[in-house]
């Protein structure tokens, strides 16, 4: 397994510059991506192309309305991306970022205190450049923050979700590469155990998810959804309610997987389709088809996962369901 230690140092580089960028924001992503790099980015921002868009779009209007941003990453590792026999590199790196919400973004408030923006990216490097991102970050949690929730009451609890339980996430330095190795074999175990029972395989919940997790797992979701903690907890609180609120359910595959040492995960663009008979987040049934844009980071003790941090972008799924969460928020904060 080839050592991304000169990668990681071209994402820290890059992570430290943007974060004391003021205004200068396309001139550093200039610096750091390819000429026909890819931004994708959860609703509404989707898809973008070049530095120039980038900063403008997102990165400047983020750090506008959330001054004195800071960077709090929980995560940070690299690896090969196992879909392609390892012949990508990504870096990837989940945390909050934090700054005083101090000017309205997406109609989203401010509140003058601070707030944390949960975040998770993988970032393809090419030499010494940054070809690709994919940034995911949780909005609805932040629109909680401001008191302009668009949901109900949730399964799971709202929090601001802490780091892994070790303290141990932020992999600057190489880890053994058997270590990797195990990790993403007990991602992929799951990944194909769920994909069995998608073609009908008639058991209790709990059975399946023992196989792959630890019995005091945690499942930190997205908001909308929240945390839950303990196999039970999670087959009751989201794993449950999930495959019951859901039928024609499409595996898309993913763009990466990727593991170092206990840390891996995946995204894709979109993960899945599926047809919602209702129930989902207390949501009717609407007669159509959405997508989830998902990331998935876990963290293994043993040979089974222990923690699972995830990213959906709830807004793009309830848009394609007629639903404009950020209009409510808008409504909710007038």
């Amino acid at each position: 397994m080839t050592d991304h230690s000169s990668a990681k140092a071209v994402v820290r580089a890059f992570h430290a510059e943007l974060d004391a960028a003021q205004g200068t924001e396309a001139a550093v992503l200039s610096a750091h991506v390819t000429p026909d790099y890819r931004w994708r980015g959860f609703h509404p921002f989707h898809e973008l192309h070049g530095a120039e868009a980038v900063a403008e779009a997102f990165w400047r209007p983020l750090k506008s309305a959330l001054t004195s941003m800071r960077r709090r990453p929980d995560i940070f590792f690299a690896g090969g991306n196992s879909l392609k026999d390892g012949a990508e590199c990504w870096v990837v790196s989940m945390g909050h970022l934090m700054g005083l919400f101090d000017a309205p973004w997406l109609g989203i408030r401010p509140t003058r205190k601070i707030a944390m923006l949960r975040y998770c990216e993988f970032l393809r490097i090419e030499g010494d450049r940054i070809a690709e991102s994919a940034m995911y970050f949780d909005i609805p949690h932040l629109m909680a923050q401001a008191g302009q929730d668009p949901f109900g009451p949730q399964t799971g609890a709202f929090l601001v979700q802490p780091g892994p339980a070790t303290h141990d996430g932020l992999l600057f330095d190489p880890r053994p590469p058997e270590e990797g190795a195990r990790t993403q074999a007990a991602i992929d175990f799951m990944c194909n155990d769920i994909s069995v029972w998608s073609g009908g395989r008639a058991e209790p919940l709990e059975e399946e998810l023992r196989r792959s997790w630890q019995e005091g797992m945690v499942w930190w979701g997205p908001h909308g959804i929240g945390a839950t903690y303990t196999i039970p907890r999670y087959a009751l609180q989201h794993s449950g309610p999930f495959r019951q609120a859901f039928r024609d359910r499409t595996f898309n595959g993913h763009v990466a997987r990727v593991a170092e040492g206990h840390y891996g995960g995946f995204f894709g663009w979109p993960n899945l389709t599926l047809h919602h008979k209702g129930g989902f987040m207390g949501m009717p049934a609407t007669g159509l088809s959405g997508d989830m844009r998902v990331i998935d980071i876990y963290r293994r003790e043993g040979d089974k996962l222990a923690e699972n941090w995830i990213f959906i972008d709830i807004l793009h799924f309830w848009n394609m369901q007629g639903v404009d969460l950020l209009a409510r928020a808008t409504e909710i904060g007038a």
